[in-house]
């Protein structure tokens, strides 16, 4: 019975449980709980997925990210207030401290509603920078819904974003038409290399105020200097997700019927289904890598091992594989990952800089899993080196690992002997010859004997 009993409260719990990687308890700051039907299919959708939602408003004085020094929650999504703070359980060193503890953040915004200092505050610490003019929305007079804003523009008609570069992968990609309504404008900088843009405005795009009436003269950004919606990953991999656009979320734009000037034929949004693939990103269900087993060993010219695996040392001129075990967490479990064409993943063979940088090839396959390896010779040098790998590309977790071995000199009978290096056949031979020479002349004065009128005169003189 006991086991029958274990067995059904398994089975619930691998049922209920969430599709990220990281946990499934969300918590969704929510200052108006009206406006909690207006998302009702997004709950809906989070919640079928398994993740555990609690509405808090940020005017709650027993709200906390954290109990007894750990998260409380896994991941927190802020929808954008209408006071002018959050108050002091989400200030931003706390939602900072929540990153710092692997915890993941979506931020919402809107054009309805002046953003917070305390938000302003905290996306500049990211290097996001909003608009000055808190009342600024993106218009674009080219790429607009003319159903709903044909007048002010302000809802774009977008394609789904692709890859950011050919070598890397892209989580939100599709066919279909976004809605982006009111986007509020932000900018991400030049100096932080953690910010990926993921939907940047179109070139025809810009940052307007509709509250006041003429033409823009100086626009807060323009094209393609807007972001939509943009994402920074820390180094421990924690995700921060800056949506421009709350409005995009709701049950109105989900599956709405858009046109865009200019085109006779109307089609309807996809929104519910990117909104799922973001969520999925900024949650961790997806672009999550993980390593299994790490291996460098001994090895002949052809990769075979040929000695014990992980040693501590080695000697110079070695012949050495490294293995590394790569996986990707895809919604529910992990798969083998693939290296997306024209990129690599390199291995450093670094004491105070790489003595070695070299690609790491596909090996072998396993059923959640891909082996890359590459066999290499260690230089002419001993000391303390690293097998280092370093992989850190846009909205994948960050692949960094440091393993170090010591490197010998050849031990003293290791070293060829001198009749086994062809280039030294000569000097032998020359030693030799004048060794041989030297004993002839011994030999030759010793047994050489004198002639009788060479004794004699010897005689004479003494």
């Amino acid at each position: 019975m006991r086991w029958f009993l274990s067995f059904l409260i398994l089975g619930f719990w691998g049922a209920v449980r969430a599709l990220s990687s990281s946990g499934n308890r969300l918590l969704v700051v929510l200052e108006e709980a009206s406006e909690k039907d207006l998302y009702s299919t997004f709950w809906g959708d989070l919640k079928a997925r398994g993740y555990n939602i609690f509405f808090e408003s940020p005017k709650n004085e027993k709200l906390s990210l954290f109990q007894h020094g750990a998260r409380a929650y896994d991941h927190l999504l802020i929808l954008p207030p209408k006071s002018k703070g959050l108050g002091p359980a989400l200030t931003p060193k706390l939602i900072l401290d929540f990153l710092n503890k692997e915890g993941n953040v979506l931020l919402a915004l809107s054009g309805r509603s002046s953003t917070p200092s305390a938000l302003s505050s905290l996306l500049l610490e990211l290097d996001i920078h909003l608009s000055t003019d808190r009342s600024s929305v993106v218009v674009d007079h080219f790429n607009y819904d003319i159903l709903s804003a044909s007048e002010r523009h302000d809802v774009l008609l977008l394609q789904r974003p692709g890859a950011l570069r050919p070598d890397t992968k892209s989580f939100f990609s599709g066919d279909g038409i976004l809605a982006i309504p009111r986007a509020a404008p932000q900018a991400l900088g030049s100096a932080s290399p953690l910010l990926t843009p993921i939907l940047r405005a179109p070139e025809t795009a810009y940052s307007y105020n509709p509250k006041e009436s003429g033409s823009v003269e100086d626009p807060f950004a323009t094209g393609t200097q807007l972001a939509l919606i943009s994402a920074m990953q820390a180094r421990n991999s924690a995700r921060f997700t800056v949506l421009g656009s709350v409005e995009s979320l709701e049950d109105e734009w989900f599956d709405a019927t858009v046109q865009r000037p200019n085109d006779g034929e109307q089609t309807t949004t996809v929104n519910r289904k990117f909104a799922e693939q973001l969520t999925a990103w900024a949650f961790k269900e997806t672009g999550v890598l993980k390593v299994g087993k790490i291996e460098h060993y001994l090895s002949d010219k052809d990769g075979a091992i040929v000695g014990d695996l992980n040693p501590k040392i080695y000697r110079i001129k070695n012949n050495v594989t490294f293995n590394i075990e790569l996986s990707e967490y895809a919604l529910d479990r992990f798969v083998p990952f693939e290296v997306p064409d024209g990129d690599a993943v390199q291995l450093e063979f670094t004491m105070l800089s790489p003595f070695h940088r070299l690609p790491l090839l596909l090996s072998r396959r396993t059923e959640n899993s891909t082996i890359y390896s590459t066999t290499f010779t260690l230089p002419d040098q001993h000391g303390i080196f690293s097998f280092r790998v370093n992989y850190e590309r846009p909205f994948l977790t960050n692949v960094v690992e440091k393993h170090e071995v010591t490197v010998r000199h050849f031990a003293h009978n290791e070293f060829p002997r001198s009749w086994e290096i062809s280039a030294g056949w000569v000097w032998i031979a020359g030693l030799w010859s004048v060794i041989g020479g030297f004993l002839a002349f011994v030999i030759v004065w010793l047994y050489s004997e004198p002639s009788s009128a060479a004794e004699a005169k010897i005689k004479k003189v003494q």
